[in-house]
């Protein structure tokens, strides 16, 4: 294979590029047009079914339409998660005394707050990466979950999620009132975060031995960072605020791993869906201009695709994963649930399969491999990932970077993924 080297010599094609990798890391410019594009996820085919009237959102008296969307979406009340920071919309309800729910899935967030103006909710997109929504609570024949855009990408499209659609999973040294002490700093929040920097602003539920966080805490003093925290091993929090206000009184410590590992994969899988086509639509703009018709990608846009790949196969099995020195053990039926919903192979075994004792998962692959985010990837970033995945797990890549994985759990999540996912290529199951 012969590659096509980028002409250096045509000045105006030099203006062409500069211009077209301008617009393309603009969301609303091509090739994503994120405002016009039309969505297509499942808070989206939700909203579809409503309004062909074959799915109706019931009204609870308590709760608005938070239990019945939730139901419509297939997202357990057990992956309750309650934050108390003011970091989010509606952060005039949340406080201490009034936490911020989240619930999830693999698609899907939901955010839920006492009295509450709105349900908030994002979902992964075959076509925006991630879309936002809200669900006025308010009691109406047929209710309508609107698209948000401008207000929720002030914080859901910044470097924090790569500047893509994206997550954020913050942790934050707050007072009494909720508010975060920022002068101290913030974290934001992934699967290699260290376990003392997490939760800063959360509820937790959970036994974790003698490893600390900065869950269940109000920070009084002004050095907030060498104040010790009265909230480990917290099982019962009905003396913090009234849990019976809530689906369930817990905000499980398992649920809040899982959430922002998820949550971190998500951005990779858009990051990575993007940078793609970004990529290809420069290409393109280049044959154009070039007057060429290629039958191969060029050698800048490759690793342009290649690299966002990297990112997001060290992402999917969990490189850098932050140990556990002890064991975690939550309060609700979420390990137990998540763990249930496979898909398993004949020997019984999942990618969901949780460890909880020195990792979050026993086979270090993250489930989401298996979701229509990752299936949706342009082609040639979800082969190139499921190549390398495959050079890996087979032992071909013996980098430093893959050594959390030894040859037996290489060979497990082999055995698992040819089992359980049916669209990989041929070579994995020769």
């Amino acid at each position: 294979m012969t590659s096509r080297l980028l002409p250096t010599t045509l000045a105006t094609t030099l203006v062409l590029l500069a211009a077209a990798a301008g617009r393309a890391n603009d969301l609303e410019g091509n090739p994503i047009r994120y405002s016009e594009t039309a969505p297509d996820n499942v808070v989206s085919r939700l909203q579809q079914k409503i309004d062909a009237g074959e799915i109706e959102l019931d009204w609870d008296e308590e709760f608005g339409y938070l239990p019945s969307l939730l139901e419509s979406l297939d997202v357990p009340r057990s992956s309750q998660a309650l934050v108390f920071s003011k970091t989010s919309l509606q952060r005039s309800r949340i406080s201490p005394r009034r936490p911020r729910a989240l619930y999830f899935n693999d698609d899907v967030y939901v955010g839920y707050c006492q009295n509450g103006d709105v349900v908030e909710l994002s979902a992964a997109d075959t076509k925006v990466g991630t879309a936002f929504y809200t669900l006025a609570q308010t009691d109406v024949a047929r209710p309508r979950i609107e698209r948000r855009i401008d207000g929720c990408l002030i914080c859901h499209a910044s470097s924090h999620t790569g500047n893509v659609p994206g997550h954020v999973v913050r942790s934050v040294f707050p007072d009494a009132g909720g508010f975060p002490k920022l002068a101290s700093g913030t974290y934001r929040i992934d699967h290699t975060s260290p376990f003392e920097r997490r939760w800063g602003g959360w509820y937790v539920t959970g036994t974790h031995g003698d490893q600390k966080h900065l869950g269940n805490h109000v920070y009084k003093s002004s050095l907030p960072r060498d104040e010790p925290n009265d909230g480990l091993n917290l099982t019962d929090l009905s003396g913090r605020f009234s849990t019976a206000k809530y689906l369930t009184p817990h905000s499980d410590i398992v649920s809040l791993l899982v959430l922002e590992h998820q949550t971190t994969v998500h951005n990779a899988l858009v990051k990575a869906g993007f940078a793609t086509r970004e990529a290809l639509w420069y290409e393109k703009s280049l044959d154009e201009a070039l007057g060429d018709s290629p039958d191969e990608l060029r050698e800048s846009t490759r690793g342009r695709i290649e690299n966002a790949g990297e990112k997001l196969l060290r992402c999917l099995l969990l490189c850098g994963e932050a140990p556990l020195t002890a064991r975690v053990k939550g309060t609700s039926k979420f390990a137990e649930e998540y763990a249930a919903r496979g898909p398993f192979d004949r020997e019984g075994r999942s990618l969901r399969t949780l460890d909880l004792q020195t990792r979050l998962f026993r086979y270090p692959c993250s489930p989401l491999v298996g979701s229509e985010a990752f299936d949706e990837l342009p082609d040639v970033v979800r082969d190139h990932v499921l190549r390398r995945m495959h050079d890996v797990l087979t032992g071909k890549d013996q980098s430093e970077e893959f050594d959390h994985l030894t040859p037996e759990t290489r060979r497990e999540i082999l055995e698992i993924l040819v089992a359980t996912k049916p669209s990989l290529p041929a070579t994995w199951r020769r």
